[in-house]
């Protein structure tokens, strides 16, 4: 089985990060990351990536109509091998000579193992999963239990209470928010980002935790098994809304329960936004309406993979 963050390489030298733990097609949703050099992994922007698969790999090109957004898709045959995260993670622990970047990497973990953080619920992701990483690289740790991740996130605070681990700079801030070319201004991506601590500095490298549960909320899936339509007309929606539930904010897809008497939720595919709101809290969403047979609505953000104009912003504490 395959689960987003997992890599997977053909026969060409291609390695693409999945984004869907389910086939479409028999192909399986994701998108190209590394492209095999002869002096090692080439990272590709989406930019390169889309144009390397237009000119020379077309058959990589794909549609998808259950994500409605093109994407790239492997067909399950033509996977040469799956790069799985939590069994890289044991391999990189086990090491007997660890580069520089895998001695930080190990580092890290044992502090997180000494805040009682179960490492066999974690992976990492990233370059460290296929051994492209360099001296900027920074560590991709996966989550694959909620309440793990969770604890996590409290060790992150108090290491940084602690002084064993920093916040990013304002610098840091500012790249990563160049980097979303989100809907945001960049005090509000700060401001949404620190309080979610899951992105820290450890030895001056960055490292970044994300939650890929293996028991991702029914909530998220049921609505399409109810007959959901996404309407022929497209309906961009903006309101201000109460967040009901947060339970599931860090999930992918993320999803916010709503108290609005027509709409009972959003569903949001875009990481700038996982995490972003907390219960109790207003937010203005922009996004895609979508409706079900039964006339339940939920307002999807992240309809695309560029998602210009859908955003979550906190408005009200």
């Amino acid at each position: 089985m395959v689960l987003p963050k997992d890599f997977i390489e053909t026969p060409e030298g291609l390695v693409f990060a999945v984004v869907d733990k389910k086939p479409e097609d028999g192909r399986v949703l994701c998108f190209l990351r590394y492209h095999s050099q002869p002096n090692g992994w080439q990272k590709l922007s989406t930019d390169s990536a889309n144009r390397l698969l237009t000119e020379q790999y077309p058959h990589y090109l794909y549609f998808s109509k259950r994500m409605q957004a093109s994407l790239h898709a492997v067909p399950e045959e033509k996977i040469l091998v799956h790069h799985q995260p939590r069994q890289r993670l044991q391999q990189l622990l086990a090491l007997s000579e660890p580069d520089p970047l895998q001695s930080i990497f190990r580092e890290f973990c044992h502090l997180l193992q000494q805040k009682n953080i179960d490492l066999s619920q974690v992976g990492v992701t990233g370059s460290l999963l296929i051994g492209a990483q360099n001296a900027q690289s920074d560590i991709d740790l996966v989550f694959y239990c909620r309440d793990v991740f969770h604890q996590a996130r409290n060790a992150i605070r108090e290491l940084q209470q602690q002084g064993l681990c920093q916040s990013l700079s304002q610098s840091d801030w500012c790249e990563a928010w160049q980097r979303r070319d989100c809907e945001l201004t960049l005090a509000e991506y700060v401001a949404a980002e620190q309080r979610k601590y899951n992105k820290v500095i450890y030895a001056r490298r960055k490292v970044d935790l994300s939650l890929m549960a293996l028991d991702a909320p029914v909530i998220a899936e049921g609505f399409a098994k109810q007959g959901a339509v996404r309407l022929q007309v497209k309906i961009a929606v903006r309101l201000q809304v109460k967040i009901k539930d947060d339970d599931y904010a860090f999930d992918y897809p993320a999803v916010y329960e709503l108290d609005h008497e027509d709409i009972s939720q959003i569903l949001c595919f875009t990481a700038t936004y996982h995490g972003h709101a907390q219960k109790g809290e207003w937010v203005e969403v922009s996004g895609q309406l979508e409706i079900s047979k039964n006339g339940e609505q939920r307002v999807i953000v992240g309809s695309s993979r560029e998602a210009k104009g859908e955003y979550i912003r906190v408005v009200k504490l």
